[in-house]
């Protein structure tokens, strides 16, 4: 019986520490927003898939001082199939702190695109199947490196290329549903 009480106070203790470890895995943290809708709150229509299908404005805090660039990944863990990327950005400069909205329309940057699930290049707005609200998740890293420009790069190759190399993370959620 004691064993059996020992192995589970090990058990506990070892989740525990994992869990700690995988909330500190980012030496800083980002403080991510937006001026078209707050943590939580629901995304508005141009941004999505029924609207204009722009990139909101986004913003976020400073790295840490070894920050060279940054990356952003867009997803909605909420899709009937999985993890759905709908934008994928990296190599932005760290001066940059702000994409505004329409970024790839308004601002023309020497910076990198991954694919996301639609194929694209470029910004996918929600597009839930009709139903459930979804959640979507405007994910930022700041990178002490920049990352090789790779024409096959999508959600899952840019997470691998920023293994050992994200410093701090942030992270901005909205929802929507049709």
């Amino acid at each position: 019986m004691k064993m059996r009480y020992l192995f589970a106070f090990l058990f506990i203790g070892l989740m525990a520490a994992g869990t700690a470890h995988s909330q500190e895995s980012y030496d800083s943290k980002l403080y991510v927003k937006s001026a078209a809708f707050k943590y939580g709150e629901r995304i508005p229509i141009e941004y999505t898939c029924e609207g204009e299908n722009i990139s909101p404005q986004l913003s976020w805090t400073e790295g840490p001082e070894n920050t060279v660039c940054y990356a952003i990944i867009v997803d909605d863990p909420d899709a009937p199939g999985g993890v759905w990327s709908h934008w994928v950005v990296y190599n932005i400069p760290a001066a940059k702190l702000t994409l505004s909205e329409d970024f790839e329309r308004v601002e023309s940057m020497e910076i990198a695109y991954g694919s996301n699930d639609f194929d694209k290049l470029v910004y996918g707005g929600p597009c839930p199947p009709p139903g459930e609200k979804h959640r979507y998740y405007f994910k930022v890293y700041a990178l002490d490196k920049m990352l090789e420009p790779d024409t096959e790069m999508d959600r899952e190759k840019l997470l691998k290329a920023m293994r050992g190399h994200a410093i701090a993370f942030g992270e901005l959620m909205g929802t929507f549903s049709r």
